[in-house]
């Protein structure tokens, strides 16, 4: 069940990076995909969707895919957390494997003594 759900959060994971890194950035300054001429971005007049409805697919999409990475990550995390709580500090044996009794603590702070 966990390594299910562990390939599809790769999946997704990998689907969220490249839909991401498709999107158009809104700079405008020059970059990758950015406002100016009719570089990476595309959304031309003979392309198949508008500017404004890839972005709304691209942003919708994102979104989903965001959800289905959160959830995956919940689930992930819940499975591996097991069933039974554990404590933080585990109780100390009142005696050694081999029988011998573990060492009386000090009843108070133990200060070095100077010569």
């Amino acid at each position: 069940m966990t390594t299910i759900v562990l390939v599809i959060h790769l999946l997704l994971a990998l689907g969220l990076v490249g839909v991401v890194l498709v999107q158009r950035s809104e700079a405008g300054l020059g970059s990758l995909g950015g406002g100016g001429g009719g570089g990476g971005g595309g959304g031309g007049m003979g392309s198949l969707l508008g500017n404004r409805t890839s972005a709304n697919l691209l942003t919708r999409t994102t979104a989903i895919l965001a959800a289905c990475f959160m959830f995956t990550s919940i689930t992930l995390a819940i499975l591996a957390g097991g069933n039974t709580p554990r404590p933080i500090v585990e109780e100390t044996p009142a005696a050694q494997t081999d029988g011998t009794p573990l060492p009386a603590l000090p009843s108070g702070p133990v200060v070095p003594q100077s010569q």
